[in-house]
């Protein structure tokens, strides 16, 4: 059974750091491109972040740019993606993300999605 599981959201004040995790299981991690997205109340999903097989490629939204850093730990199946000098404009939900193919990952589809967790930036 294929799992993600998201942890490390909560609320933060403008200017503050989180790092989320994805643990998962139940798939071959080593062989996916993995990343995440992000849903704010009333907007439609956006990219975040990718980070291929290796990890020597990586993708961000220009949003996060400079701000936001992914990396991955293929011995434990696991990705984090560290949150820094936090805006209210990146309170969101955050979903991890799965997917074979790393240019259709950067197009939002993934072939697994965790269930996400939340990040509150307060002003």
């Amino acid at each position: 059974q294929v799992q993600l599981v998201e942890s490390g959201g909560g609320l933060v004040q403008t200017g503050g750091s989180l790092r989320l995790s994805c643990t998962t299981s139940g798939f071959l991690f080593s062989v996916y491109t993995m990343g995440w997205f992000r849903q704010a109340p009333g907007k439609v999903r956006e990219f975040v972040a990718a980070i291929s097989v290796s990890g020597d490629t990586t993708d961000y939204a220009d949003s996060v740019k400079g701000r936001f850093t992914i990396s991955r730990d293929n011995a434990k199946d696991v990705v984090y993606l560290h949150l820094n000098s936090l805006k209210p404009e990146d309170t969101a939900d955050y979903y991890c993300a799965a997917s074979t193919n790393y240019y259709r990952f950067l197009r939002g589809r993934g072939e697994f999605w965790g269930q996400g967790t939340p990040v509150t930036v307060s002003s």
